[in-house]
């Protein structure tokens, strides 16, 4: 076993950061259903991203690595037809599923979508019943309102959707992205203020550089006109907040300085920027240059944190909040008991060993 020796002293760095994840999933699917060819750099190759792939080229979405960047042949939203059932294996990814499954009832041809143990148990009834309120036809073999999911994809009708806005936000980022498509103006409401609303407005600020407007108010109604279409363009994708954050909280807990870049801090669409803020309540200086961020300082006083909008900062704040002096509080989280682990129990469980 190799060991690996701790740092002895502050650390400094400076940190290039992979493409985001949110976007590089958002984006894939957006190429893959606009006209024309569209080019991606900076795409995050990552597990959960190369379903997301692999779904759409099985779908017959036409796609090559060319000069470091990754080009799309779009669809123009017309995907299939074939005969029989095509399984399209997720894995663990939510996120692929999620959004996946509103593009599979766009397609003219059946599709059964699954994944592994751990996803066939996490919820998407939800979305299964906003998607038939806008005509779609689909099943659950063997659990109801969890996968495995039968589509028998024959395209939206659309018209009006009710969320309840307890779930995932990622119910209504799916619903937007096919929106375009359907044969009517799609109209979503959503009862409650979505938990991680701000992934619900970088789906629809990706929708927007692919020439698809989205109007919204607040974030209880949506509408998305019809006859719309993704047009097809060259995309770079941000450095990934949520990647960043590690090295972020590596400067905190030392007092030392971390760069991290390619990242725009005012001018990304990742709601996670907003741990920064959280940072330097907590004792840090934060640098805010053109393409990059840097941390310096030690952190060191303990907060009262609502993260409901920034749900995936959680586990690093509370790692981070060990070094805090006082206890540190991190409220309306309840939603990381369904990501791909139950990450409030993994969190509870291991800072008990310490």
């Amino acid at each position: 076993m190799r060991k690996l020796k701790g740092s002895q002293g502050p650390i400094r760095a400076s940190i290039a950061l992979p493409g985001s994840k949110s976007i590089s999933h958002r984006v894939l699917v957006c190429s893959a259903l606009s006209q024309g060819r569209s080019r991606l750099w900076n795409l995050l190759e990552s597990e959960d991203t190369m379903y997301t792939r692999m779904a759409l080229e099985k779908w017959g979405i036409k796609m090559a690595e060319r000069q470091g960047g990754l080009e799309v042949e779009g669809s123009g939203g017309k995907i299939g037809p074939w005969r029989g059932e095509k399984r399209i294996y997720l894995g663990n990814s939510g996120t692929s599923m999620r959004l996946l499954l509103s593009i599979s009832t766009l397609a003219k041809g059946t599709t059964l979508l699954d994944g592994t143990q751990r996803m066939r148990s996490r919820p998407v009834g939800e979305l299964a019943q906003a998607l038939t309120e806008l005509g779609a036809e689909l099943s659950f073999p063997y659990s109801h309102g969890y996968p495995p999911i039968l589509v028998k994809g024959s395209g939206l009708i659309g018209g009006g959707a009710k969320l309840s806005g307890s779930g995932s936000s990622q119910f209504i980022s799916s619903l937007l992205l096919s929106a375009p498509y359907c044969r009517k103006d799609v109209e979503i409401n959503v009862d409650l203020h979505p938990v991680s609303a701000p992934y619900v407005d970088l789906t629809i600020g990706i929708m927007a550089c692919f020439g698809v407007r989205v109007e919204r108010i607040d974030f209880t109604h949506f509408f998305v006109a019809a006859h719309q279409s993704y047009q097809s363009i060259e995309f770079h994708v941000e450095g990934d907040v949520s990647s960043a954050s590690y090295f972020w909280a590596a400067a905190a807990v030392t007092g030392g300085e971390v760069t991290t870049g390619p990242l725009d801090p005012s001018g990304t669409m990742q709601g996670d920027i907003r741990f920064l803020e959280i940072l330097e309540e907590a004792g840090c200086k934060v640098e805010r240059g053109s393409g990059e961020v840097c941390v310096k300082g030690k952190a060191w006083k303990s907060l009262e944190l609502d993260m409901a909008d920034i749900p995936d900062m959680v586990p690093t704040m509370a790692a981070i909040a060990l070094f805090l002096e006082g206890t540190t509080v991190i409220r309306n989280v309840a939603h990381l008991r369904i990501k791909e682990s139950d990450r409030l129990r993994a969190i509870f469980t291991e800072w008990r060993k310490l």
